[in-house]
C-alpha cells in the first residue's frame, strides 16, 4: 500500500524541485527574492477515506524536500533620475545620491571598482568624493567607506537581502558651466535591461567591466551587475548687470561736465545677498559678506576716469555712497572707504554706491550717478574712459561682480582691453566702461632753438641767423663765393595744443632751386631733402606743451653774392586742425661782417705859388692819408626789447692792416708800410673809442685791431692816419 503511492509522490517532488528552479532561473529579473537561498520546502500529502460501513481512516505520503537555490540580484536607483539644479563653480551640497540594493535571496556584497572607476561623470563637473554612506547620514562623514581614492577594489559590507547601502557622490562643478548645461552621474555601467539596467548578467562574468558594479557572492544565476543614474541641471547663480551711460559721448571740450548713470540688476536664477553663511553654520563670519568702510551691502564701484575731477556739492542719500582716495593699484574690495569725501577732491579715487543688501531674481536697484568735471590740461587726445564695478555675493557665498549688456562694453574683452590702475579699466576685468571723447584743438608753435615763441615782426617771421664759412674768405664786398657752403640750423617745434598731435614740418620757401634743404629730427642721424610743395617730415606724437628739436640743413650754391642773407621758411603745421601753421625764418648768411674801406688825402702845406702848384687833396710827399675802415654786422637784428630769436654777433674780430705785405705778396697791393709813416691809429664805436689797437707807434708799419663783440647791425670804425714819405 505504501510503496504503490510512492511513484506519485516521486514524481510530484520532482516537479515541484523542477519548477523552483526555473522560477530560479528565470524570475529573477529585478523583484527582490522573497524566500531565503537554502530553504528547504517539504512537502507531504494527507488524505483521509472511509470503507463505506461508516469507519474513517487518515493517511500521509511520504515527504519529499526541495532546497531554495541561491539567487544574486541586484538593483541601483534612481535610473534617469533627477536632482535639484547646480550653479557653475558649485563645490558644496552637491551629493548625488544612490541606493544599491539586494534584490537576491541570499545576503550579499557589492564589488566597487579601485580607483572610483565604478563612477563616471560626464558633463561640466568632476568627481569630488564617493562613499559608502556607513551611517546612513546622508553626508560624508570621516567613517564612510571611500570608493572614489581607494587604490584597489571595495567590497561593501555583506547585504543582506531586500537591504540596500546608500551611496554619495559629491562633484565638483566647473567653474565655466554654462546655464542649461547637464551633469549627469552613473554608478555602474550595465548597457542592457532598459529601462532599469538592474540584475542583468555581466558582459564579462569573470572579469568587472571598466565601469561596473556588481555582486560577489556565487550562486545558481551567478554574479549580477547593475546600473544608475542621476541628471543636474546646471542654473544661472546670481548674476549682476551693470549698465552705465553718460551724458555725452562728446566729443565735448576741456572743462565741460559729464554725468554718468548706473543701473544694477540681476538677471539670474537665485538671489544676489551682500551676507551668505556660506560654511552653514548659522553664523555670518568674516569673509562671508561684502562690507566697504563698516557698511555692508551690495555695491556699485566706479574709479573717477583720468583727466576728471569729481565735480563738488552733489549730494547723496545719508549711508549710500563711500568715498576712497585709496591708490587704484589697490583691488576695490581691499581699499581704505569713508563715508566722508576728501577735501581736496582731486585725490578721490573711487566712489562706491550701496544699492541695498540683496537683489532679488530679475530686481533692478534704484539708478545711481554721479558728476565728474574734465580737466582743462587733460590732453584731449585720450578719451575720457569710465568704469564701474559691481560686487555682490551667490547663493554659495562666492564673490560675483558685474557683466554688460553690451559686450562691447566689458573691460578685458579685447575691444576695451584696460586696467583699473589706469583708471579706465577693470580690476577684475569685467567691469563696464564707456568713452567720451573730446575736442581735439591743434596748434602748433616753431622757433629758434629753445624758443618755439619767438616772434620778430609777427609770429610767423621769428628767425634764425647762421653763416657759411667756407667759399667766402678774401671775397670782398659785390664778388661771390669761391665755394659751395653750408650751415645746420637748430629749431625747437612744440605742440601747443590740448591733445597728442603729429605735427608735419614742411619748406614753403627756400632761397633758390639750387639750395638744397634738408631736415633731421634724430640730431642729424638721417635727413629728409625737402622743397615747397611736399610732405616734408612728421614729429608723431607729440603730447600737449611738449617739444622736439628739428634740425635744418641749408647748402648753398657756389657763385652766389657774399655777405647777403638767403632765406628758408619751415612751417610747422597741426594733423590734429589742418591749417594751424606757424612759420620760423632760417637766414643763411654768406657771410655777416662787411668792410668797407676809404682813403682820403689831406695836405695840410699847399705851396699856393701857381696853378700847377700841390692843392690841400693832393698827395704829395709830406701829404696824410687818412685810411678809414666800416666794419658792419649786416645780420639782422631782434626788434627793441625782443631777445627771442638766434642771432649773429661778431666775436673775437681781428682787423688786420699790414703796409708791408704787399711785398710778400704780389696779389696784396699793401705797400704803405715803406712809403709812409705813422701819424694816429683809432678805433671807434658810436664815436667812442672801442677795442685794442697794436701798432699804434711812431714806426709802426702794421696795425692790429680787436674791437669788442659786434652785434647784428652794429658798426665800428678803424682810423689811421699815414704821413707820405
Amino acid at each position: 500500500m505504501n510503496t504503490s503511492h510512492q511513484k506519485p509522490f516521486g514524481a510530484l517532488s520532482r516537479l515541484l524541485a523542477l519548477c523552483a528552479i526555473c522560477c530560479v532561473l528565470f524570475c529573477t529579473h529585478a523583484s527582490a527574492q522573497n524566500t531565503p537561498g537554502g530553504t528547504v520546502i517539504s512537502n507531504r500529502a494527507t488524505a483521509t477515506y472511509s470503507d463505506g460501513g461508516g469507519n474513517n481512516f487518515s493517511t500521509d505520503s511520504n515527504t519529499v524536500t526541495v532546497t531554495v537555490a541561491n539567487v544574486s540580484g541586484i538593483a541601483i536607483t534612481p535610473d534617469a533620475g533627477t536632482r535639484p539644479s547646480l550653479v557653475a563653480g558649485q563645490t558644496t551640497g552637491t551629493l548625488f545620491t544612490f541606493t544599491v540594493s539586494n534584490t537576491g535571496n541570499i545576503s550579499d556584497q557589492v564589488r566597487f571598482l579601485a580607483n572610483g572607476q565604478s563612477i563616471q561623470v560626464t558633463g561640466p563637473a568632476a568627481v569630488a568624493a564617493a562613499v559608502i554612506d556607513i551611517d546612513n547620514s546622508g553626508t560624508i562623514n570621516a567613517g564612510d567607506t571611500d570608493i572614489f581614492a581607494n587604490g584597489a577594489d571595495v567590497l561593501s559590507a555583506s547585504i543582506v537581502r531586500n537591504a540596500s547601502i546608500q551611496v554619495l557622490v559629491r562633484v565638483n562643478v566647473n567653474a565655466g558651466a554654462q546655464n542649461g548645461n547637464t551633469i549627469r552621474v552613473m554608478l555602474g555601467d550595465a548597457a542592457t535591461g532598459s529601462p532599469t539596467y538592474d540584475n542583468q548578467v555581466p558582459d564579462n562574468p569573470a572579469t568587472p567591466s571598466a565601469n561596473e558594479v556588481r555582486t560577489v557572492a556565487a550562486s545558481v544565476n551567478g554574479v549580477r551587475e547593475a546600473r544608475g543614474d542621476i541628471t543636474a541641471t546646471i542654473e544661472n547663480d546670481a548674476q549682476l548687470l551693470l549698465n552705465m551711460s553718460a551724458s555725452s559721448a562728446g566729443p565735448l571740450p576741456l572743462g565741460s561736465d559729464i554725468t554718468y548713470s548706473l543701473t544694477l540688476s540681476n538677471p539670474g536664477a537665485r538671489a544676489a545677498q551682500s551676507s551668505v553663511d556660506a560654511n552653514g553654520n548659522g553664523t555670518i563670519e568674516a569673509g562671508e559678506s561684502i562690507t566697504l568702510g563698516g557698511s555692508t551691502g551690495i555695491f556699485v564701484i566706479a574709479p573717477i576716469p583720468v583727466g576728471t575731477t569729481f565735480k563738488a556739492g552733489q549730494t547723496f542719500p545719508p549711508g549710500t555712497v563711500l568715498y576712497t582716495v585709496s591708490d587704484l593699484s589697490i583691488a576695490p574690495l581691499n581699499a581704505v572707504w569713508t563715508t566722508t569725501a576728501p577735501s581736496d577732491l582731486t585725490q578721490l579715487k573711487r566712489i562706491a554706491f550701496n544699492v541695498g543688501s540683496s537683489l532679488a531674481v530679475n530686481q533692478t536697484a534704484a539708478p545711481v550717478s554721479f558728476q565728474v568735471t574734465i580737466n582743462s590740461n587733460h590732453n584731449a587726445s585720450q578719451d575720457i574712459v569710465a568704469i564701474a564695478d559691481a560686487f555682490a555675493l551667490t547663493s554659495l557665498g562666492s564673490s560675483i561682480t558685474d557683466q554688460s549688456e553690451d559686450p562691447s562694453l566689458n573691460a578685458g574683452d579685447g575691444n576695451a582691453n584696460f586696467t583699473e590702475g589706469n583708471a579706465i579699466g577693470s580690476v577684475d576685468g569685467n567691469g563696464v566702461l564707456i568713452r567720451t571723447t573730446l575736442t581735439l584743438n591743434g596748434s602748433v608753435l616753431l622757433g629758434p632753438f629753445g624758443r618755439p615763441d619767438a616772434t620778430n615782426t609777427t609770429n610767423n617771421d621769428d628767425f634764425t641767423n647762421r653763416s657759411v664759412t667756407t667759399g667766402i674768405a678774401g671775397r670782398a664786398p659785390g664778388q661771390t663765393t669761391d665755394a659751395t657752403g653750408e650751415s645746420i640750423f637748430t629749431n625747437t617745434v612744440q605742440n601747443t595744443g590740448n591733445a597728442t598731435d603729429d605735427i608735419r614740418i614742411t619748406a614753403p620757401t627756400v632761397p633758390g632751386a639750387t639750395f638744397e634743404v634738408a631736415i633731421s629730427l634724430d640730431n642729424g642721424a638721417s635727413w629728409t631733402v625737402v622743397q615747397p610743395g611736399n610732405n616734408g617730415v612728421t614729429v608723431q606724437d607729440l603730447a600737449p606743451g611738449a617739444t622736439a628739436t628739428v634740425w635744418v640743413r641749408v647748402r648753398a650754391p657756389l657763385g652766389i653774392a657774399v655777405l647777403a642773407g638767403y632765406d628758408t621758411v619751415i612751417r610747422a603745421e597741426s594733423i590734429n586742425t589742418t591749417g594751424q601753421t606757424n612759420d620760423t625764418i632760417n637766414r643763411l648768411y654768406t657771410g655777416f661782417m662787411r668792410m668797407d674801406k676809404t682813403a682820403t688825402v689831406i695836405n695840410e702845406t699847399p705851396n699856393g705859388n701857381g696853378s700847377d702848384d700841390p692843392g690841400p687833396d693832393d698827395a704829395v710827399p709830406g701829404a696824410d692819408i687818412i685810411y678809414d675802415i666800416v666794419y658792419t654786422n649786416i645780420s639782422t637784428a631782434n626788434p627793441a626789447g625782443n631777445t627771442t630769436n638766434s642771432t649773429l654777433t661778431a666775436s673775437n674780430i681781428v682787423i688786420t692792416e699790414d703796409g708791408n705785405v704787399g711785398n710778400a705778396d704780389p696779389t696784396n697791393p699793401n705797400n704803405w708800410g715803406d712809403t709812409t709813416t705813422h701819424v694816429s691809429a683809432a678805433n671807434t664805436r658810436n664815436g667812442n673809442p672801442d677795442g685794442t689797437i697794436t701798432g699804434n707807434a711812431p714806426l709802426s708799419t702794421s696795425y692790429v685791431v680787436n674791437p669788442t663783440p659786434l652785434a647784428p647791425g652794429q658798426t665800428g670804425t678803424f682810423t689811421f692816419r699815414r704821413r707820405i714819405k
